[in-house]
């Protein structure tokens, strides 16, 4: 990881620890940019975090220079989901703040499959 990612990144955050490699995962993928790892507790049969290795604090918190990394975690998150073999289909997610339902401070995506998914979610 660059030195100026490692810059960007919160002491007191448990995905940016988890993404640094101070805290262990069950990684399902991983590049420069961005992790992919099983949730703790799932609520579906798969359910995969795909995190920003750059600490974001929510979607809220996204400025126009992380539009290349937005857009990649969601090509990661399609890619892990085919990785899965969720071809019958599957859910992204992120929640953003505490009506949201966000209680990690870090942007990350749901990927959610391996059931009926049903709606409205909340």
């Amino acid at each position: 990881m660059a030195s100026s990612t490692l810059l960007r990144m919160a002491a007191d955050c448990i995905f940016c620890r988890i993404a640094a490699g101070t805290i262990p995962s069950t990684k399902v993928f991983e590049d420069e940019r961005v992790l992919a790892f099983r949730d703790l507790h799932p609520v579906a049969p798969t359910h995969v975090l795909v995190i920003p290795k750059e600490h974001i604090a929510s979607t809220a918190h996204a400025v126009e220079t992380h539009e290349a990394l937005l857009g990649h975690l969601l090509l990661v998150a399609a890619k892990v989901a085919e990785q899965e073999g969720l071809a019958k289909g599957f859910r992204v997610v992120t929640n953003t703040g505490a009506d949201g339902g966000q209680t990690v401070d870090h942007l990350h995506l749901h990927v959610l499959g391996g059931r009926s998914m049903t709606w409205p979610p909340g």
